[in-house]
């Protein structure tokens, strides 16, 4: 690993409620799980664990099956998402001199496409953490990102992360909610790890309003993907003390911003 590499990462070990004696540094991320754990994963996740997929996940799988969630033409695209998610976490956007020194996590970054765009808000000082447990999401995040950017990788557990109580200025996951086999208990995990003040931006799934409930838990048994109703993210995040919520609702998708008390 470079020297402009290995720097966030260390910054990202600061981070840690228990730092390991001898990170492992290696694959050019913090890896925190080591040689994967024999389970059996739904169909969802052995799909976004596959070696296939982060190949062709940001330039043909993100931007068609996202995009097309979302309403496309009518909604946002890609830029346009990633732009929103700056604003709503309090970030800036490329280019502006004016961008806070903000300490970002991204849950289940995947490739990184998101990490990166988050990055391009915040300024010296700045630090944006992706997290994944899949290696293959992670070795393409570190092919694909440029050396003296403000980023760091982390393999761990999107569901118990392994960081400080009030770590981060800001928590980001987008696309990803949906997978988790616990998302209430991912959802504990962001707000733990997330400053009082500050701003947690989620991109999840929506189930359409003439979609039978049964027909979502079949769906979740099934596949593994749990279709959100329209309100369930909203009211989870008021269970839990934020406030200042935004909601954006798209045909298949929605995305939801709030502030921790």
């Amino acid at each position: 690993m470079t020297e402009t590499l290995r720097e966030p990462v260390e910054r990202a070990l600061e981070l840690l409620r228990e730092p390991p004696g001898e990170p492992d540094m290696s694959g050019g991320y913090l890896d925190l799980l080591g040689p994967p754990a024999q389970r059996s994963p739904s169909l969802a996740q052995s799909v976004m664990e596959s070696t296939f997929l982060p190949r062709i996940y940001e330039k043909v799988w993100r931007p068609v099956g996202f995009n097309l969630a979302k309403g496309w033409p009518l909604g946002p695209d890609t830029a346009e998402e990633h732009a929103t998610a700056r604003d709503w976490l309090g970030l800036s956007h490329p280019g502006y001199a004016a961008r806070p020194p903000a300490t970002v996590l991204d849950v289940a970054c995947g490739p990184g496409n998101v990490t990166r765009a988050l990055a391009a808000g915040v300024g010296p000082g700045g630090l944006v953490v992706g997290l994944d447990a899949s290696e293959t999401m992670l070795a393409r995040a570190v092919a694909d990102t440029s050396p003296g950017d403000p980023v760091a990788y982390v393999r761990g557990d999107a569901v118990d992360l392994p960081f400080r109580d009030g770590a981060f200025d800001a928590v980001c996951c987008f696309g990803a909610l949906y997978l988790f086999d616990d998302p209430w208990a991912a959802l504990d995990g962001m707000t733990r790890v997330l400053k009082p003040g500050g701003k947690l931006v989620i991109l999840t799934s929506r189930r359409p309003l003439t979609t039978p409930r049964l027909g979502a838990e079949l769906l979740r048994r099934t596949t593994g993907f749990t279709a959100f109703g329209d309100t369930e993210i909203t009211r989870a995040l008021t269970a839990r003390g934020y406030t200042s919520l935004r909601h954006h609702r798209y045909p298949l998708m929605q995305m939801v911003g709030a502030s921790r008390a």
